[in-house]
């Protein structure tokens, strides 16, 4: 009795995240996140030797638990004897930066622009609405190949790239939220008050949307590193010396008869990470939406 009353008496956002705790795949994954994006923001720390320093003596070495591999070199070395556990620590700093950076600039971008539209209405939300639906017409992978083609190579074109796409998201999103929030009571309060539409918009509208734009924000991170993987992986994304998991694996196609590991741990790496946060971001998901536990 006394346990049922606790829980009558929690928030929701205390229910949510009991729900989140209790969801051991959910955690194991968010685990995995962390450690990768630790990883990424201390690599000069603790990778065990520079990404770029080769030696051609150490050429597609191969693992350590292998037979002829040196555990000074766990993972082994590339084709131009670079060590492949720094390449991948170093890695994760460009996969996971864009795909942070891109979500967390697209989802500003598109939240502000979907509570203006969605509360202005009218010809603001016509404009903003049609521009969203002709980016939603180009194919994704085609608008950034055409894209970073015009812009030419380099991490800042990339995130640009990825951004002028990526917004459009978050704003249909929060507009769809803002459309049903600016019919409740406590919007129709607000203006009985006289508070002016910022005031609503940031005051009242904002913290009831901002639950759904952060999960969606969480399930788009995982695509937009697939996307800055596959565009290093055509040559489009960052360049040497900078290193990228989607590059290591177009770099390492080439020698997958004498080396596999130099195109499938980088592309494990991919998998693992973008399996996690998408298996992290649905525990969040069915934690925090109150629909599916009515």
């Amino acid at each position: 009795m006394s346990a049922s009353v606790a829980l009558q008496d929690a928030s929701p956002r205390r229910l949510a995240l009991r729900r989140l705790v209790a969801d051991r795949t959910s955690l194991c994954c968010a685990a995995i996140v962390l450690i990768a994006g630790l990883a990424a923001l201390f690599a000069p720390w603790i990778a065990p030797h520079d990404p770029g320093d080769g030696d051609l003596l150490r050429r597609l070495q191969p693992p350590a638990w292998r037979a002829d591999g040196d555990w000074s070199y766990p993972l082994g070395c590339d084709e131009l004897g670079r060590d492949m556990l720094s390449r991948l620590i170093f890695g994760a700093r460009v996969s996971l930066g864009v795909g942070f950076g891109v979500v967390l600039v697209s989802s500003v971008i598109g939240t502000v622009l979907g509570m203006i539209a969605g509360f202005a209405r009218g010809a603001v939300d016509a404009v903003v609405s049609r521009v969203a639906d002709v980016l939603l017409g180009f194919p994704y992978l085609v608008f950034a190949i055409g894209l970073m083609g015009m812009m030419g190579p380099g991490l800042g074109n990339i995130v640009i790239t990825l951004v002028l796409k990526e917004w459009v998201v978050a704003f249909r999103v929060a507009r769809g939220e803002t459309l049903s929030a600016r019919e409740q009571d406590y919007v129709e309060a607000a203006r009985a008050l006289g508070c002016p539409a910022w005031r609503i918009m940031l005051g009242e509208i904002l913290p009831n949307i901002l639950s759904p734009v952060l999960v969606v924000a969480t399930i788009r991170m995982a695509h937009v590193i697939i996307m800055e993987s596959s565009l290093s992986f055509l040559g489009l994304g960052v360049q040497p010396p900078a290193v990228s998991w989607g590059g290591m694996v177009a770099d390492g196609c080439e020698f997958l008869a004498e080396g596999w590991w130099v195109a499938t741990l980088p592309g494990l790496a991919i998998l693992l990470v973008v399996l996690a946060i998408n298996l992290a971001s649905q525990g969040a998901r069915e934690a925090f939406d109150p629909r599916l536990h009515r």
